[in-house]
Protein backbone atom coordinates (compact mmCIF):
# COMPACT_ATOMS: atom_id res chain seq x y z
CA UNK A 1 0.00 0.00 0.00
CA UNK A 2 2.53 2.29 1.13
CA UNK A 3 4.45 1.69 -2.22
CA UNK A 4 1.40 2.51 -4.92
CA UNK A 5 1.33 5.48 -2.30
CA UNK A 6 4.92 6.64 -3.23
CA UNK A 7 4.74 5.52 -6.68
CA UNK A 8 1.26 7.39 -6.61
CA UNK A 9 3.04 10.58 -5.57
CA UNK A 10 6.28 10.57 -7.71
CA UNK A 11 3.53 9.99 -10.57
CA UNK A 12 1.61 13.24 -9.38
CA UNK A 13 4.64 15.34 -8.68
CA UNK A 14 6.31 13.76 -12.39
CA UNK A 15 2.82 15.07 -13.55
CA UNK A 16 3.20 18.51 -11.77
CA UNK A 17 6.63 19.38 -13.26
CA UNK A 18 5.12 18.48 -17.06
CA UNK A 19 2.77 20.80 -16.62
CA UNK A 20 4.91 23.54 -15.35
CA UNK A 21 7.35 23.10 -17.58
CA UNK A 22 5.05 23.60 -20.05
CA UNK A 23 2.92 26.29 -18.85
CA UNK A 24 6.50 27.79 -18.57
CA UNK A 25 7.36 27.55 -22.43
CA UNK A 26 7.85 30.25 -23.98
CA UNK A 27 5.22 32.11 -26.65
CA UNK A 28 7.11 32.99 -29.56
CA UNK A 29 6.51 35.78 -30.89
CA UNK A 30 7.41 36.81 -34.83
CA UNK A 31 8.24 40.83 -34.93
CA UNK A 32 10.03 43.88 -36.36
CA UNK A 33 13.43 44.73 -34.41
CA UNK A 34 14.60 48.04 -33.29
CA UNK A 35 12.09 50.41 -31.51
CA UNK A 36 8.75 48.26 -32.85
CA UNK A 37 10.15 45.00 -30.72
CA UNK A 38 10.85 46.76 -28.14
CA UNK A 39 7.85 48.63 -27.39
CA UNK A 40 5.83 45.35 -27.64
CA UNK A 41 8.03 43.46 -25.88
CA UNK A 42 7.75 46.54 -23.14
CA UNK A 43 4.59 47.28 -23.14
CA UNK A 44 2.42 44.20 -24.30
CA UNK A 45 5.11 41.00 -23.08
CA UNK A 46 5.89 42.08 -20.08
CA UNK A 47 2.67 42.72 -18.51
CA UNK A 48 1.68 39.79 -20.33
CA UNK A 49 4.30 37.17 -18.39
CA UNK A 50 3.54 38.84 -14.89
CA UNK A 51 -0.16 38.06 -15.33
CA UNK A 52 0.12 34.59 -16.69
CA UNK A 53 3.80 33.19 -15.84
CA UNK A 54 4.23 32.54 -19.54
CA UNK A 55 7.70 34.24 -21.03
CA UNK A 56 7.99 35.98 -24.40
CA UNK A 57 10.69 35.77 -27.27
CA UNK A 58 11.23 37.18 -30.20
CA UNK A 59 12.00 36.20 -33.50
CA UNK A 60 12.92 39.60 -35.18
CA UNK A 61 13.63 40.35 -39.01
CA UNK A 62 12.30 42.11 -42.16
CA UNK A 63 8.71 41.51 -43.24
CA UNK A 64 9.36 39.34 -46.15
CA UNK A 65 12.05 37.68 -44.45
CA UNK A 66 9.78 36.25 -41.67
CA UNK A 67 7.88 35.15 -44.47
CA UNK A 68 9.65 33.52 -46.36
CA UNK A 69 10.76 31.57 -42.94
CA UNK A 70 7.13 30.72 -42.22
CA UNK A 71 6.23 29.22 -45.62
CA UNK A 72 10.11 26.97 -44.75
CA UNK A 73 8.36 25.79 -41.42
CA UNK A 74 4.87 25.63 -42.63
CA UNK A 75 2.96 22.91 -40.64
CA UNK A 76 5.59 23.21 -38.15
CA UNK A 77 5.77 27.07 -37.31
CA UNK A 78 8.95 28.74 -35.11
CA UNK A 79 6.26 30.93 -33.95
CA UNK A 80 3.22 31.36 -32.30
CA UNK A 81 2.18 34.47 -33.04
CA UNK A 82 3.24 37.07 -36.00
CA UNK A 83 3.14 40.76 -36.33
CA UNK A 84 2.98 41.96 -39.97
CA UNK A 85 1.37 44.37 -42.47
CA UNK A 86 -2.19 44.05 -43.07
CA UNK A 87 -1.37 42.95 -46.78
CA UNK A 88 1.26 40.90 -46.25
CA UNK A 89 -1.00 38.89 -44.00
CA UNK A 90 -2.79 38.32 -47.10
CA UNK A 91 -0.03 36.40 -48.51
CA UNK A 92 0.57 34.31 -44.68
CA UNK A 93 -3.57 33.26 -45.78
CA UNK A 94 -3.13 32.28 -49.28
CA UNK A 95 -0.20 29.97 -48.08
CA UNK A 96 -2.44 28.71 -45.58
CA UNK A 97 -0.26 30.03 -42.61
CA UNK A 98 -2.50 31.87 -40.38
CA UNK A 99 -5.55 29.93 -38.17
CA UNK A 100 -9.16 31.64 -38.86
CA UNK A 101 -9.40 33.40 -35.37
CA UNK A 102 -12.22 32.73 -32.80
CA UNK A 103 -13.12 36.44 -31.54
CA UNK A 104 -14.67 35.22 -28.74
CA UNK A 105 -11.30 34.50 -27.52
CA UNK A 106 -10.42 37.71 -27.52
CA UNK A 107 -12.73 40.24 -25.52
CA UNK A 108 -10.89 43.45 -26.43
CA UNK A 109 -11.64 42.66 -30.52
CA UNK A 110 -14.95 44.41 -29.55
CA UNK A 111 -14.26 47.27 -28.96
CA UNK A 112 -11.48 47.52 -32.23
CA UNK A 113 -12.48 50.45 -35.15
CA UNK A 114 -14.11 48.11 -37.90
CA UNK A 115 -11.07 48.53 -40.21
CA UNK A 116 -8.76 46.78 -37.49
CA UNK A 117 -10.53 43.46 -38.54
CA UNK A 118 -8.76 42.77 -41.79
CA UNK A 119 -9.78 38.96 -42.18
CA UNK A 120 -10.86 36.08 -40.26
CA UNK A 121 -7.78 35.62 -39.62
CA UNK A 122 -5.69 38.99 -38.71
CA UNK A 123 -6.62 41.76 -36.51
CA UNK A 124 -4.83 45.02 -36.66
CA UNK A 125 -3.01 46.34 -33.76
CA UNK A 126 -2.32 49.67 -34.43
CA UNK A 127 -2.32 52.61 -37.54
CA UNK A 128 -0.33 55.11 -39.30
CA UNK A 129 0.19 56.97 -42.65
CA UNK A 130 2.92 57.35 -45.33
CA UNK A 131 2.30 61.29 -46.28
CA UNK A 132 3.86 64.30 -46.89
CA UNK A 133 6.22 65.78 -44.30
CA UNK A 134 8.68 68.05 -44.79
CA UNK A 135 11.23 70.61 -43.40
CA UNK A 136 9.81 74.25 -43.39
CA UNK A 137 13.08 75.72 -42.77
CA UNK A 138 14.83 73.98 -45.53
CA UNK A 139 12.54 74.50 -48.35
CA UNK A 140 11.40 78.30 -47.19
CA UNK A 141 8.35 80.69 -49.43
CA UNK A 142 7.19 76.48 -50.19
CA UNK A 143 3.76 75.41 -48.75
CA UNK A 144 2.97 71.65 -49.23
CA UNK A 145 -0.87 71.35 -48.68
CA UNK A 146 -1.32 68.79 -50.81
CA UNK A 147 -0.13 65.01 -52.92
CA UNK A 148 -0.36 67.38 -56.33
CA UNK A 149 2.50 69.73 -54.75
CA UNK A 150 5.29 67.35 -54.64
CA UNK A 151 5.56 68.16 -58.33
CA UNK A 152 5.94 71.76 -58.19
CA UNK A 153 9.74 72.20 -59.66
CA UNK A 154 10.87 74.26 -56.97
CA UNK A 155 11.19 71.21 -55.10
CA UNK A 156 13.60 69.64 -57.65
CA UNK A 157 16.08 67.20 -56.10
CA UNK A 158 14.35 67.54 -52.65
CA UNK A 159 12.63 64.58 -52.32
CA UNK A 160 13.12 61.18 -51.06
CA UNK A 161 10.80 58.47 -50.66
CA UNK A 162 10.60 54.52 -49.94
CA UNK A 163 12.15 51.74 -52.60
CA UNK A 164 11.76 48.83 -50.75
CA UNK A 165 7.25 49.25 -51.11
CA UNK A 166 6.33 52.02 -53.29
CA UNK A 167 3.00 51.06 -53.36
CA UNK A 168 1.97 54.80 -51.62
CA UNK A 169 2.68 57.06 -54.37
CA UNK A 170 2.32 54.74 -57.22
CA UNK A 171 -1.29 54.60 -55.34
CA UNK A 172 -1.48 58.78 -54.76
CA UNK A 173 -0.26 58.84 -58.47
CA UNK A 174 -2.79 56.80 -59.45
CA UNK A 175 -5.91 58.45 -57.47
CA UNK A 176 -4.45 61.95 -58.57
CA UNK A 177 -5.50 60.88 -62.29
CA UNK A 178 -8.57 59.15 -61.40
CA UNK A 179 -7.45 55.63 -60.87
CA UNK A 180 -6.28 53.25 -57.87
CA UNK A 181 -4.64 50.55 -56.72
CA UNK A 182 -6.44 48.42 -59.53
CA UNK A 183 -6.25 50.29 -62.37
CA UNK A 184 -2.59 52.09 -61.17
CA UNK A 185 -1.30 52.22 -64.89
CA UNK A 186 -3.13 55.48 -64.88
CA UNK A 187 -0.67 57.29 -62.61
CA UNK A 188 2.59 56.14 -64.62
CA UNK A 189 2.99 59.24 -66.53
CA UNK A 190 2.41 61.38 -64.05
CA UNK A 191 5.28 59.80 -61.43
CA UNK A 192 7.47 59.79 -64.37
CA UNK A 193 7.34 63.07 -64.12
CA UNK A 194 8.20 63.58 -60.39
CA UNK A 195 11.48 61.83 -61.34
CA UNK A 196 13.55 65.32 -61.56
CA UNK A 197 12.43 65.99 -57.76
CA UNK A 198 13.48 63.42 -55.98
CA UNK A 199 16.95 62.99 -54.44
CA UNK A 200 17.21 59.83 -52.81
CA UNK A 201 15.23 56.66 -51.78
CA UNK A 202 15.25 54.77 -48.65
CA UNK A 203 14.58 50.91 -47.22
CA UNK A 204 14.82 51.90 -43.55
CA UNK A 205 13.10 53.90 -41.01
CA UNK A 206 16.27 54.76 -39.68
CA UNK A 207 18.22 55.76 -43.32
CA UNK A 208 14.50 58.19 -43.61
CA UNK A 209 15.12 60.13 -40.66
CA UNK A 210 19.04 60.55 -41.05
CA UNK A 211 17.79 62.39 -44.87
CA UNK A 212 15.53 64.97 -43.29
CA UNK A 213 17.78 65.15 -40.20
CA UNK A 214 20.87 66.25 -42.54
CA UNK A 215 18.27 67.88 -45.48
CA UNK A 216 19.48 65.92 -48.06
CA UNK A 217 15.98 65.34 -48.30
CA UNK A 218 13.86 67.47 -46.41
CA UNK A 219 10.40 66.62 -48.26
CA UNK A 220 9.71 62.75 -47.97
CA UNK A 221 6.93 60.16 -48.42
CA UNK A 222 7.23 59.41 -44.65
CA UNK A 223 5.82 57.21 -42.21
CA UNK A 224 4.11 59.27 -39.79
CA UNK A 225 5.42 57.81 -36.62
CA UNK A 226 8.82 58.70 -37.75
CA UNK A 227 8.13 62.26 -38.45
CA UNK A 228 6.48 62.35 -35.14
CA UNK A 229 9.61 61.42 -33.66
CA UNK A 230 11.86 63.84 -34.90
CA UNK A 231 9.48 66.01 -34.29
CA UNK A 232 10.05 65.04 -30.35
CA UNK A 233 13.54 65.28 -30.95
CA UNK A 234 13.13 68.82 -31.34
CA UNK A 235 13.35 68.86 -35.36
CA UNK A 236 10.75 71.08 -37.08
CA UNK A 237 9.26 68.96 -39.33
CA UNK A 238 5.61 69.65 -40.49
CA UNK A 239 3.33 66.17 -41.18
CA UNK A 240 0.79 66.94 -44.11
CA UNK A 241 -3.13 65.95 -43.46
CA UNK A 242 -3.34 66.34 -47.77
CA UNK A 243 -6.52 68.30 -48.32
CA UNK A 244 -6.61 66.42 -52.59
CA UNK A 245 -6.65 62.62 -51.21
CA UNK A 246 -5.81 61.35 -47.61
CA UNK A 247 -2.61 59.77 -46.54
CA UNK A 248 -2.01 55.89 -47.52
CA UNK A 249 -3.06 53.97 -44.36
CA UNK A 250 -0.77 51.00 -42.72
CA UNK A 251 -2.26 48.80 -40.32
CA UNK A 252 0.22 46.27 -38.32
CA UNK A 253 -1.81 42.92 -37.12
CA UNK A 254 -1.18 40.12 -35.20
CA UNK A 255 -2.29 36.92 -36.44
CA UNK A 256 -1.75 32.77 -34.89
CA UNK A 257 0.31 30.55 -36.44
CA UNK A 258 -1.40 27.68 -38.15
CA UNK A 259 0.25 24.62 -36.40
CA UNK A 260 0.93 26.39 -33.21
CA UNK A 261 0.68 24.03 -29.98
CA UNK A 262 0.06 27.77 -28.02
CA UNK A 263 -3.31 28.82 -29.64
CA UNK A 264 -4.58 29.10 -26.06
CA UNK A 265 -1.49 31.51 -25.02
CA UNK A 266 -1.41 33.38 -27.99
CA UNK A 267 -5.06 33.77 -27.72
CA UNK A 268 -4.38 35.81 -24.00
CA UNK A 269 -1.33 37.18 -25.92
CA UNK A 270 -3.61 39.25 -28.83
CA UNK A 271 -6.38 40.07 -25.92
CA UNK A 272 -3.31 41.95 -23.83
CA UNK A 273 -2.06 43.84 -26.64
CA UNK A 274 -5.30 44.97 -28.12
CA UNK A 275 -7.01 45.93 -24.60
CA UNK A 276 -7.47 49.71 -23.90
CA UNK A 277 -4.60 50.12 -21.53
CA UNK A 278 -2.32 48.53 -23.35
CA UNK A 279 -3.45 50.64 -26.90
CA UNK A 280 -2.88 53.53 -24.89
CA UNK A 281 0.56 52.70 -23.89
CA UNK A 282 1.86 51.22 -27.65
CA UNK A 283 0.02 55.15 -28.98
CA UNK A 284 2.20 56.85 -26.92
CA UNK A 285 5.51 55.22 -27.62
CA UNK A 286 5.49 54.42 -31.13
CA UNK A 287 3.34 57.70 -32.23
CA UNK A 288 1.00 55.61 -33.78
CA UNK A 289 -2.95 55.35 -33.98
CA UNK A 290 -4.81 52.76 -31.39
CA UNK A 291 -7.16 50.25 -33.17
CA UNK A 292 -9.38 50.18 -29.89
CA UNK A 293 -11.70 52.64 -30.00
CA UNK A 294 -11.61 53.38 -26.32
CA UNK A 295 -8.02 53.88 -26.05
CA UNK A 296 -6.95 57.72 -25.14
CA UNK A 297 -4.96 59.44 -27.62
CA UNK A 298 -2.20 62.54 -25.84
CA UNK A 299 -3.60 65.80 -26.41
CA UNK A 300 -0.23 66.38 -29.09
CA UNK A 301 -1.04 63.41 -31.22
CA UNK A 302 -4.97 63.98 -31.62
CA UNK A 303 -5.95 64.70 -34.83
CA UNK A 304 -2.90 64.51 -36.34
CA UNK A 305 -2.29 62.06 -39.66
CA UNK A 306 -2.22 58.56 -39.08
CA UNK A 307 -3.77 58.93 -35.97
CA UNK A 308 -8.04 57.40 -36.05
CA UNK A 309 -9.76 58.03 -32.78
CA UNK A 310 -13.05 57.74 -33.91
CA UNK A 311 -15.25 55.81 -36.35
CA UNK A 312 -15.61 59.05 -38.51
CA UNK A 313 -11.87 59.75 -38.49
CA UNK A 314 -11.01 55.72 -39.67
CA UNK A 315 -13.98 56.69 -42.50
CA UNK A 316 -12.63 60.28 -43.82
CA UNK A 317 -8.63 60.86 -42.68
CA UNK A 318 -6.81 58.00 -44.64
CA UNK A 319 -7.13 56.02 -48.06
CA UNK A 320 -6.78 52.44 -47.17
CA UNK A 321 -5.69 50.22 -50.48
CA UNK A 322 -7.23 46.88 -50.87
CA UNK A 323 -5.17 44.44 -49.08
CA UNK A 324 -5.35 41.51 -51.22
CA UNK A 325 -4.89 43.61 -54.56
CA UNK A 326 -1.65 45.27 -52.51
CA UNK A 327 -0.14 42.03 -51.72
CA UNK A 328 -0.10 40.54 -55.21
CA UNK A 329 0.78 43.34 -57.14
CA UNK A 330 3.41 44.89 -55.20
CA UNK A 331 6.27 43.03 -57.32
CA UNK A 332 5.35 44.56 -60.27
CA UNK A 333 4.78 47.67 -58.41
CA UNK A 334 8.25 47.51 -57.43
CA UNK A 335 9.63 46.13 -60.67
CA UNK A 336 8.01 48.86 -62.48
CA UNK A 337 9.53 51.28 -60.43
CA UNK A 338 12.75 50.39 -60.06
CA UNK A 339 12.95 50.27 -64.29
CA UNK A 340 11.10 53.61 -64.18
CA UNK A 341 11.97 55.89 -61.14
CA UNK A 342 14.86 54.35 -59.15
CA UNK A 343 16.85 53.98 -62.18
CA UNK A 344 18.51 56.75 -63.47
Amino acid sequence: MRRRTFVSGLASLAALRVSRAHANEALVVSSWGGNWKDTVDRVVAKPFTAKTGIPVEFEVGGTLDRLAKARVAKGAPLVDVTLTTSHVGRLYMSDGLFQKLDLAKIPSSADLAREAIRSDAHLGAWSYVYTVAYRPDLVPGIEIAKWADLWDPRLKGKIAMPDFDPSHIIAISALLEGGNEVNWQKGQERLKRLKPNIAAFFSTDARSQDLMKTGEAPVQVMLSSNAYHLIDQGLSVKVVQPTDKPGIVGIDCMAIMAGTKKADVAYQFINTALGKDVQEQIVATLKVGPTNLKAAVPAKLKGQPGIFATVAEWKERGYIMDDETRAKTLPAWKEWFNANIVAK
